[in-house]
């Protein structure tokens, strides 16, 4: 891109402003600072509420494409690209998923998430490349997070997704008015939905590893867990398809169906263990008062939705 161009269309986003809140930060004491960043960042759940029409659209999308053996990709740069990769490598250990369902790439690859890549993120092609590696197609999500919003790699992976056919979503700090004015159609009319909390200008000038990189963690949190629940790897507000993989993950799987059904830490140590440690078997186990093969069959049918199965309701049941 044009240097001159690139500099005008940094100057008309809302990011890249300088906030009167923090004009003076520099002559501040520690506490007065500490009170500014705190004052800022208490505007964004508010901000991200307004957005909430919006992500559900987003969910509605991924839910369709996990539901059918989809893939949610997430795409981003810098503190964007790392938030997307944090998210989706959370998916696994906490809801029990196969680490391909979604998936979390960034500019420079791999080696981006420890040590800064500097220019992976200006080349549209790059990203573009990167989505068609990952096989993206019709039935899959790629979101893009970026939140300046010009960032030409998230844009070249949203528009080479969208030509493969798949569904696409953007998060973007900045106007929704700017991301649909024609400087940046080519981008619009490559997405189905986008997410857009504007959390105006930084508290230091352009640093949107701060309130953007708040606002963007909480969208991704809405995303995943609401499509999670959705999808049935949450009974009642507890996650019951977590991975045991670990020491504290099997007392967590324990504590969870204890709490479910009140048994003891012995009754429920048990019970896992005739469920080969898989908490949604266990607890329609103890919940319907079945054993084992007849808890996983009424898993499978009721699509592995645990009240469903409980209550013997679902599909094919």
């Amino acid at each position: 891109m044009d240097t001159n161009k690139l500099f005008d269309q940094l100057a008309k986003l809302s990011t890249e402003q300088r906030n009167p809140a923090s004009m003076n930060i520099d002559a501040m004491s520690v506490t007065e600072i500490l009170s500014v960043i705190n004052a800022e960042d208490q505007r964004i759940a508010a901000v991200v509420e307004k957005e909430i029409p919006y992500i559900a659209k987003a969910v509605e999308i991924a839910v369709d494409a996990l539901k059918n053996g989809g893939k949610l990709i997430y795409v981003g740069a810098g503190t964007s690209g790392r938030l997307g990769v944090l998210d989706a490598v959370e998916c696994p250990p906490t809801f029990g998923t196969d680490p391909k369902m979604v998936q979390g790439i960034i500019a420079g690859g791999d080696k981006a998430m420890f040590k800064p890549q500097e220019g992976a993120e200006d080349r549209e092609e790059d990203g573009a490349a990167d989505v068609r590696k990952l096989g993206v197609g019709h039935g899959d999500v790629v979101c893009g997070i970026a939140a300046s919003l010009r960032t030409p790699y998230v844009i070249g992976a949203v528009k080479a997704a969208k030509k493969a056919g798949a569904r696409t979503l953007y998060i973007t700090t900045n106007k929704r008015d700017t991301l649909y004015s024609q400087e940046f159609i080519d981008l619009s009319e490559a997405l189905d939905v986008a997410v857009c909390p504007d959390v105006g200008p930084e508290v230091i000038m352009g640093s949107t590893r701060m309130k953007s990189g708040t606002a963007q963690k909480l969208v991704l949190n809405m995303i995943t867990t609401a499509s999670m629940i959705c999808l049935g790897k949450v009974f009642e507000n507890m996650m019951i398809d977590l991975q045991t993989t670990n020491e504290k993950l099997k007392e967590r799987a324990k504590r969870i169906v204890m709490t479910i059904t009140g048994i003891s830490y012995d009754e429920a140590e048990s019970i896992l263990v005739k469920a080969d440690g898989h908490v949604k078997t266990a607890l329609v186990m103890i919940k319907a008062g079945v054993d084992v093969t007849e808890a996983k069959r009424r898993l499978t049918h009721s699509g592995g939705f645990v009240r469903l199965a409980i209550e013997g309701k679902g599909p094919s049941l």
